[in-house]
């Protein structure tokens, strides 16, 4: 029984409850007031928009939305929590009863559900440095606005755990709510694990796992945590309540501490914030924003451009890659085809952004040169590599590198003599009845133009020559 609770930082300007900066890669507490600080007197103010994209991510979830939730003061003490609590909802979240879809490899669906998602501010962040012997703080981070979204223990694999990290991800990243940067810790995942005998309505005691940073170490965790549990189980022993990490030198869990209860943070209704109000207005608002999700977006591929499921779904793992695609037109298995053989390969990506090397509208005048039967698709991939390393056009790349396709029979015909007169074996044989040597020549010809000669004008120049008098 695998249950994931996901902590996704909102992609606000500024912190959730002060006006510092929310970015990644400052100095360190350089981005730091006293709000965030926790200094004597300083009061937090919600930040609407981190409100409103927390209703988004609900709404795209399927959740029931408050229209009154409420802040409560998590009581914990750790060197990076400087006000000895985090500011986050308990028994009145945000959002409420949603579910995600989770493709098996069957062809089926795990519908998974979301228990909740409710708004909440980070923590700093502990440096330690064996090196020298200590630890260090640094409090950027403090107050960064975090979406919490839990997931029910639904989901009965390492692989699924994993998938729904993705499809997760990819849905964070459709909304342009997070980044899904799980190396600088925006997208972090802690994973709720337990198991039980077949027929037993009973859950299990549960393991944490925490501070897991990449899809395949969650998967592998899992998997560890999975069998080490049952293995204990088998054997009639009992599984106790943990938190543990996932250390990838020796491949498997390790223990941190034993697994805290909600009772020991001591929840109380923060009395320095007044309750989340979310309008209809709000709400009606955020759901006309709504983008074209990527579940829906891969249906449509399948069903209405005849993608397959998993050309679909890489071409939607990111909104920049999807948009490409789009913006390409004309024929939806060649486009599909580009972009994820040479496209993707050649992209740059950072968060929600991505920097390809050959635009979409510099691609489409390669399109026309391949319909209009000047380029082949090798040459055109070798046109595409000379686009990507400058600025010109696929008709100046064309123009200047002579890489249009021979169709003049003349021209032909002057490449093809000197193979036949080579060859001639194997032309006898070829008017003997051996038609199926007709390939062989081909591949002469094309050999001898690099690969420059127009198929359709080659093949009635060597058919001609072929079957004409010796």
């Amino acid at each position: 029984m695998i249950g994931l609770e996901v902590h996704a930082q909102l992609l606000t300007r500024t912190k959730i409850f002060c006006g510092c900066p929310a970015r990644f890669g400052a100095s360190p507490n350089t981005l730091v007031c006293p709000v965030c600080l926790g200094l004597p007197g300083a009061l937090p103010v919600l930040n609407r928009e981190a409100l409103a994209l927390g209703v988004k991510v609900g709404l795209a979830l399927g959740c029931r939305v408050r229209a009154r939730s409420v802040f409560a003061r998590k009581n914990y003490f750790y060197p990076d929590l400087p006000k000895g609590y985090q500011i986050s909802q308990f028994d009145l979240p945000l959002c409420e009863d949603g579910a995600l879809e989770v493709p098996l490899p069957d062809g089926g669906v795990r519908v998974a559900g979301i228990a909740r998602a409710h708004l909440e501010e980070d923590a700093g962040k502990s440096l330690h440095d064996g090196a020298a012997g200590g630890s260090r703080v640094d409090l950027n981070r403090a107050g960064t606005p975090l979406l919490e979204i839990v997931g029910r223990p639904d989901l009965r694999s390492a692989w699924e755990a994993a998938e729904y990290l993705r499809q997760l991800r990819d849905l964070l990243l459709f909304l342009g709510v997070n980044d899904g940067n799980m190396e600088e810790g925006s997208f972090r995942c802690d994973a709720n694990v337990s198991v039980r005998r077949r027929g037993d309505a009973r859950l299990g005691t549960r393991v944490e796992l925490k501070n897991i940073n990449s899809f395949r170490f969650v998967q592998r965790a899992l998997e560890w945590e999975l069998a080490d549990q049952v293995s204990l189980v088998a054997a009639g022993g009992h599984v106790e309540a943990w938190t543990k990490t996932w250390d990838e030198a020796n491949g498997r869990c390790v223990r941190m501490r034993r697994k805290e209860t909600s009772e020991d943070y001591r929840y109380f209704t923060d009395p320095d914030l007044r309750p989340a109000e979310v309008p209809d207005a709000l709400l009606e608002a955020v759901r006309a924003s709504l983008p074209e999700l990527p579940r829906e977006k891969r249906r449509r591929y399948e069903q209405e451009l005849g993608l397959s499921p998993a050309d679909a779904r890489t071409l939607t793992e990111h909104p920049a890659v999807a948009g490409y695609f789009e913006a390409l037109g004309g024929d939806p298995r060649r486009a599909a085809n580009w972009v994820l053989n040479t496209v993707r390969a050649d992209a740059a990506f950072q968060g929600l952004d991505a920097r390809f090397p050959v635009s979409a509208e510099r691609l489409r005048g390669l399109f026309a040169l391949l319909d209009e039967g000047r380029l082949s698709t090798t040459l055109a991939r070798e046109v595409y590599q000379h686009m990507a390393a400058s600025d010109q056009s696929a008709e100046e790349v064309v123009r200047a590198r002579g890489l249009a396709l021979v169709s003049d029979p003349a021209t032909l015909e002057a490449t093809l003599r000197p193979i036949l007169a080579e060859n001639a074996k194997q032309v006898a044989l070829y008017r003997a009845g051996r038609t199926n040597l007709l390939g062989f020549f081909k591949g002469a010809a094309m050999k001898a133009t690099q690969g420059r000669a127009d198929p359709r004008a080659l093949d009635e120049v060597l058919r001609r020559l072929l079957e004409g008098s010796p």
